[in-house]
C-alpha cells in the first residue's frame, strides 16, 4: 500500500484570489461578509468571492485555472481529477435566458472544469451534499494507495448563485447578519463561495493523509447525528493507526447551529477526553458546502504554514464548555478535519505533520 500525501494547495475565497491574498486578510481581522439579493425584498450575507469580469462559466474557467496553478507544475495533466460540488451548474442555470443546464448531465460541470485546465487523465464528480470535497480526497486518496495512480488533483467549487441561498433560507437556516461557530449568540449558518485545489501523491511531502472515514446516518437529514460523529472519528484515528490523544488540533464542522453545533461539542467530547485545542474556519470564509472540505483544509494548512490564524471576535456559547484557539498550537502533528452535511453526511480526515 503507497502512501498519501498533500503536496500543493489553491484556494480562492472570500478572503482573496490566493493564499497570500487570503492569509493577508486573516491577519487584518477577516472580511465581512456581502448582502447577495434572493429576491427583490430578501437577502442574504454570503462570504463571495472577490468580483471578476465575465459571465458565469468565464469566472468559473478563470477561478479555476487560478486555483490549480497553485498548486504547481501538473505536466501532461494525466492524473484522475475530482471535482467536487453540491451547486454544481446551478449558477449557470440562473444566468442564461432559458435556465438551460450546461448539457443535462451531473458530470457536465466536472467536464467544464477539465475542459478548463485541458485535463487529459479521467475526470470524476462527487456530489454528496457538504461532504463532497472531503470524500473526493478520501476517493483520491484510495487510488493512490492502491497503486492505481501516483498523483490525482481534487477541485471542491461553489460559485455563486441564488438558489442555494434561498434554499437555506426557506429552511431558517441562515444567519441574518454573520457566522459565529459555537457562539454565545449564534443564528445559524452563512454561505460562502469558493474554489480550492488539492495536489495528492504518493511521494512524500510535509503533510500525509494517514486516514478517514465517511459515515452515512440519516436519522438527521439537515443536521449533526451524534453516533455518526463518533463513528466518524473513531474510524479515522482507527485506519490512521491512532488514539484520540494523538490529535492535536480538531478541525470543527461548526456552522453556526444552536442546535448542531452543541451535538457536535458533545460527541467530540466522548471521544477525545480531554479535547484536543478546536479551531472553526466558517467566520473566516463561511460554509462553502461542497468545496468545505477542500476550501477548509487548503486554508488551514495555509494558516499553519504561513503563521496566520482565524480571529474569534465574539463570545462563545459558555454552556458549551469550550474554547476555540487564537493560534496554531505549539504542538502540532496530528489534525483532525471533520465535515457534516446534509443526508446525513458525516467525513473526517486525519493529516500528519511529517516535519513536526
Amino acid at each position: 500500500m503507497s502512501e498519501v500525501y498533500l503536496a500543493g494547495i489553491g484556494l480562492a475565497c472570500a478572503l482573496g484570489e490566493d493564499m497570500p491574498r487570503a492569509l493577508a486578510a486573516l491577519r487584518r481581522g477577516g472580511v465581512a461578509p456581502t448582502p447577495v439579493s434572493v429576491t427583490a425584498d430578501v437577502r442574504w450575507p454570503v462570504y463571495t468571492l472577490p468580483q471578476q469580469e465575465g459571465d458565469w462559466t468565464q469566472r468559473l474557467r478563470r477561478t479555476v485555472r487560478n486555483v490549480v496553478a497553485q498548486t504547481g507544475d501538473w505536466g501532461a495533466r494525466t492524473a484522475p481529477l475530482f471535482v467536487a460540488s453540491s451547486s454544481l451548474d446551478i449558477g449557470f442555470m440562473e444566468h442564461t435566458a432559458q435556465a438551460q443546464r450546461l448539457g443535462g448531465d451531473l458530470q457536465d460541470f466536472a467536464e467544464v472544469v477539465a475542459g478548463a485546465l485541458d485535463w487529459q487523465g479521467p475526470v470524476f464528480t462527487v456530489s454528496t451534499a457538504c461532504t463532497s470535497a472531503l470524500n473526493a480526497v478520501l476517493a483520491a486518496a484510495d487510488l493512490i494507495r492502491g497503486g492505481e495512480a501516483e498523483d490525482a488533483l481534487v477541485i471542491g467549487a461553489e460559485l455563486d448563485n441564488r438558489f442555494t441561498a434561498a434554499g437555506f433560507g426557506a429552511m431558517q437556516l441562515l444567519a441574518p447578519d454573520c457566522a459565529q461557530p459555537f457562539g454565545a449568540a449564534r443564528k445559524g449558518l452563512v454561505l460562502g463561495e469558493a474554489v480550492a485545489a488539492l495536489r495528492l501523491q504518493s511521494r512524500p511531502a510535509r503533510w500525509q493523509v494517514t486516514g478517514g472515514a465517511n459515515v452515512v446516518d440519516g436519522r438527521n437529514p439537515s443536521g449533526t447525528e451524534a453516533t455518526a460523529v463518533h463513528a466518524m472519528c473513531r474510524a479515522a484515528l482507527a485506519q490512521s493507526g491512532l488514539q484520540p490523544g494523538d490529535i492535536d488540533l480538531i478541525k470543527v464542522q461548526a456552522a453556526g447551529s444552536p442546535v448542531n453545533d452543541a451535538i457536535e461539542v458533545e460527541a467530540l467530547k466522548q471521544v477525545f477526553d480531554p479535547l484536543p485545542p478546536l479551531v472553526s474556519l466558517k467566520s473566516a470564509i463561511g460554509h462553502t458546502l461542497g468545496a468545505a472540505g477542500a476550501a477548509e483544509l487548503a486554508l488551514l494548512v495555509g494558516c499553519i504554514e504561513g503563521d496566520a490564524w482565524p480571529v474569534v471576535d465574539y463570545p462563545l456559547d459558555a454552556s458549551l464548555g469550550i474554547a476555540l484557539s487564537a493560534q496554531a498550537p505549539r504542538k502540532l502533528r496530528h489534525v483532525l478535519l471533520n465535515v457534516v452535511g446534509f443526508g446525513g453526511g458525516h467525513a473526517s480526515l486525519v493529516l500528519k505533520d511529517c516535519a513536526a
